[in-house]
Formats: C-alpha cells, sequence, structure tokens
C-alpha cells in the first residue's frame, strides 16, 4: 500500500473508534426493525453506517462504499470499494449482551488490502493490511498451532437469517462437536474471525455470511497465519455471501472433510 493509503487508513482507524462509542451507550438505542423475523435493524446500525460513509467520504471521496443497510447492487469492483458492516451482531446489541463490533476493510481490484474489526466493549482493536501481518491493538497476533481436531475449541453460526437452513446447521454442528474439545457460539462473525486470527479459536463455520460480514476478518485471519475459504476451498466472493470455513489453516482439511 502507497503511503497515501497508509495516511488514509490511519484516519479511517481513527474515526470508526469514535463511532464505536455509540455501540456501548444502550440508551442510544431508540429504535428497532424488524427485516424479517430473526433479522433486525436499529437506529444505531443507520446512524454509525452513515456517519461512517460520510467520514469516509470526506477522507476519500473517489471510493465507493458497501455498507449492510443499503442498496450495494450498482458497485464496480473494478474501483476501490470500503466494505462496512456498522454493527455486526445486531441481536446482541439489542440485548445488551456486549458482544458486537463494527468491520470496515478496503477492496482494490477485487481483493482486501485492508481491515478493521472494533470491538468497543473490550477495546480490541484488531488490523491487517495485506502483506504486513495481523494485529491487535498494535501487538502481532497468530493463529493457534492446533494440528488435530480433538485438541481444538470450534466456533459454529446458526444463521437465524436463514431458519431454512437451521436443520443443516445444527447437524453441522454436532459433527463438530462429536470430535473436538467443545462449540461456541458467539453471534458476531467478525469477532469469530478475529479470535481464529488470534488463537483464541482453533476454526469457525458458517452456513451464510455477507461480504460485509467477512470481508475485514478474510484479510486479518490470512495475515495471522490461517486459511479462510468456502467449506468446499472456493474463495470467499465480495459481491454476494454464502458459506465459510475459517481455521488454523492445520485443521482446513480436516473441516473441509468433516463439512461435506
Amino acid at each position: 500500500m502507497s503511503r497515501q493509503n497508509d495516511a488514509l487508513i490511519e484516519q479511517a482507524v481513527k474515526v470508526v473508534r469514535k463511532a464505536g462509542a455509540l455501540l456501548t451507550d444502550q440508551s442510544a438505542i431508540r429504535n428497532i426493525w424488524a427485516k424479517s423475523e430473526t433479522d433486525f435493524v436499529t437506529n444505531v446500525d443507520v446512524t454509525v453506517q452513515e456517519t461512517l460513509k460520510a467520514q469516509l467520504a470526506s477522507l476519500a471521496p473517489e471510493i465507493q462504499f458497501m455498507g449492510e443497510e443499503q442498496d450495494n447492487s450498482r458497485l464496480d469492483w473494478n474501483r476501490p470499494c470500503w466494505l462496512l458492516d456498522p454493527v455486526d451482531g445486531t441481536t446482541n446489541l439489542i440485548h445488551s449482551f456486549q458482544h458486537s463490533a463494527i468491520s470496515l476493510a478496503l477492496a482494490e481490484g477485487g481483493q482486501i488490502v485492508f481491515g478493521m474489526v472494533y470491538n468497543p466493549y473490550s477495546g480490541e482493536c484488531f488490523t491487517a493490511r495485506r502483506g504486513q501481518g495481523a494485529f491487535c491493538n498494535g501487538s502481532p497476533i497468530r493463529v493457534s498451532g492446533a494440528d488435530r481436531l480433538e485438541d481444538s475449541l470450534l466456533c459454529a453460526g446458526t444463521v437465524p437469517g436463514r431458519r431454512e437452513l437451521a436443520d443443516k446447521a445444527f447437524c453441522q454442528m454436532r459433527n463438530l462437536y462429536n470430535v473436538c474439545q467443545d462449540i461456541r457460539r458467539t453471534g458476531c462473525a467478525s469477532l469469530d474471525l478475529c479470535w481464529v486470527a488470534c488463537g483464541r479459536l482453533d476454526g469457525y463455520v458458517e452456513l451464510f455470511l455477507q461480504p460485509w460480514d467477512y470481508a475485514a476478518g478474510l484479510l486479518i485471519v490470512n495475515e495471522a497465519g490461517g486459511r479462510i475459504t468456502a467449506p468446499d476451498g472456493s474463495p470467499l466472493s465480495l459481491c454476494q455471501g454464502g458459506p465459510l470455513l475459517a481455521s488454523n489453516g492445520k485443521l482446513h482439511a480436516a473441516l473441509q472433510s468433516l463439512l461435506k
């Protein structure tokens, strides 16, 4: 990345950190809308997105913007683009579960060149730049060294927004549970990916995520020495969602076999 991009990234990190204060103020939640029976958006999601969209545009007006709470159908992936999830873990936010994050990535030439995930509750800010490693609050992070599923702690999602996948998701979770030490479910995909990157989790599986859910984590996991793909090993798309498998790399083949 160029020096100009370095300065842009520094400013982007600052505005995301500042916006995180909205997530930790429970009184800020005044309105909750249901996009479906199990998928919600609050005024905090909208405010964070609109605030960051405006601030990022002021920093670099030539960069496009993909956000969860808008129509993204006209994006040109030949041009640079921000990918933002303003509140990853909205259901957690609504219930004051205190496990939500802001996830921001920058794509250039169809690949992620910068990613950050900020957890305002813990103050942890995970970042990565392509080819420069992954960090948490400035300290380098690496994936775990577990090379046996029997020694692993895994995470699996329940795809609440797509209940038609529930039977498959819970069957998959049971298959994972049978071979690992235990399973976790936190409700915040971007943080799950960061926890794989820093070795707290050895693997993470989800049957459906959107690009803004995993864009930043994609780079953070890779830069931390892990691997992240679709369960069949194919690359993840930046323009449409799908299933995801993230691991420390050593367990990737074993997890793929288990998920077939």
